[in-house]
């Protein structure tokens, strides 16, 4: 693998260094030591223990001599995932993995402040830390940052604020620095889950964020066919970081959430195309969002891409791209969104999201969901096939209900 610091001779243009683009780290970070006849590829390390008296470390460095402890293919994907971060990675089995990791953090007694309208399993999880009265939680709207201030300073013991942006799936943008900033100022401590925007739109260690979460399942993979987490925290010697992530490695390896190395692989290898896979679909996202403001069987649509968004000039200024996600509310509420995820043929009526295909779902079918999320709303997942194909496909069967 190319030296990736923004000195690299590999990192030269016209004479004058720079930094990789987070594209090309896509493709590049996470490769073997370049060599005569080595591999470009990180194999598949297929092992549940270690010989003794080596050099090989996990992530602490400490000697590894068993397969909780370490995987030189978790290495990999946990090298690219941090370079394009900013940051240290961290896999786990899965995105909950990555999220009962993060809310760890957080001492007993302590509280953890969420979106209203935030993804369902971290809802879920919080609401079963609180009955175990191990944390108190509290909703809050991002979007007020006077609201925020205001749960920050009535919030009891150590406090974490989590923050989604956008969020999964109501699509609300939150201002991550100034967030950020309010939490800080306030002693909380700050994580973001990143899924939707993953590191090629918005990268939140930089502004300052403690932790950074994904879904490794969805976007950054890209194929539907693994379910992997990651917790990203930022670099060696940045106060307090060394702490956290010492915590969040121990969570792991005793918790034994940790990623198969076959799953890490098809992650690693899904990463190299995310470039790709998301300016195909976020194009197609925000061709869909403008389309569908025009149906007369569509309510509401929800796509920062959209200049009467309400997080649109926010999206604009603190995101590279909008991307690919689209919920939209329809005529009729329950019944009428059930008939059109019935009804189409092309998109997938499944859960999930951030793969090659097109997905559709209402998403308060689910018991665990927010009651802050409209019962006829919809979220799109969309994929890389051709636009025209799936406004056909979503079109017609939105025109059933009319």
């Amino acid at each position: 693998m190319p030296d990736l610091t923004p000195t690299s001779p590999d990192a030269q243009d016209g004479g004058r260094d720079r930094a990789l683009t987070p594209e090309t780290l896509a493709v590049v970070a996470g490769r073997p030591a370049r060599g005569a006849d080595a591999q470009l590829n990180t194999p598949v390390s297929l092992t549940s223990t270690y010989m003794g008296g080596g050099s090989l470390t996990d992530p602490a460095g400490t000697a590894l001599g068993y397969a909780r402890f370490g995987n030189p293919t978790w290495s990999a994907l946990e090298e690219a995932l941090g370079v394009l971060e900013g940051g240290r990675a961290l896999t786990f089995a899965s995105g909950m993995g990555a999220v009962a990791a993060a809310l760890h953090l957080v001492p007993a007694g302590g509280t953890v402040l969420l979106p209203h309208g935030a993804y369902n399993g971290t809802h879920a999880l919080s609401q079963l830390l609180l009955e175990q009265q191990r944390l108190a939680v509290g909703l809050v709207d991002l979007t007020d940052l006077d609201g925020v201030r205001a749960a920050l300073a009535d919030a009891a013991g150590p406090t974490l604020l989590w923050v989604e942006s956008p969020t999964n799936p109501l699509l609300e943008v939150a201002d991550i620095a100034a967030l950020t900033a309010l939490a800080h100022e306030a002693g909380a401590l700050v994580a973001v889950d990143n899924t939707f925007a993953t590191p090629l739109l918005q990268r939140p260690l930089a502004a300052g964020v403690d932790v950074v979460v994904h879904s490794v399942t969805k976007f950054l993979s890209g194929h539907s066919d693994v379910v992997l987490g990651a917790v990203v925290l930022p670099p060696a010697g940045t106060p307090g970081a060394d702490e956290r992530h010492a915590v969040v490695l121990r969570h792991r390896t005793l918790h034994g959430a940790i990623p198969g190395p076959l799953e890490a692989f098809l992650a690693l290898r899904g990463l190299r195309t995310l470039p790709l896979r998301l300016r195909q679909s976020q194009a197609s996202a925000a061709e869909l969002a403008r389309r569908l403001q025009h149906h007369p069987a569509v309510t509401r649509v929800r796509h920062p891409s959209l200049p009467d968004d309400p997080g649109h000039e926010l999206a604009r200024r603190q995101m590279d791209g909008f991307g690919a996600i689209v919920s939209i509310e329809v005529l009729g509420s329950r019944t009428a969104a059930d008939a059109v995820v019935d009804a189409v043929r092309l998109w997938v009526p499944a859960t999930s999201l951030g793969g090659v295909e097109s997905l559709i779902e209402r998403r308060r079918r689910h018991a665990s969901e927010p009651h802050v999320v409209p019962e006829d709303l919809l979220r799109l997942s969309v994929g890389v096939e051709d636009v025209e194909d799936l406004w056909r496909d979503l079109s017609r069967a939105l025109d059933t209900i009319r």
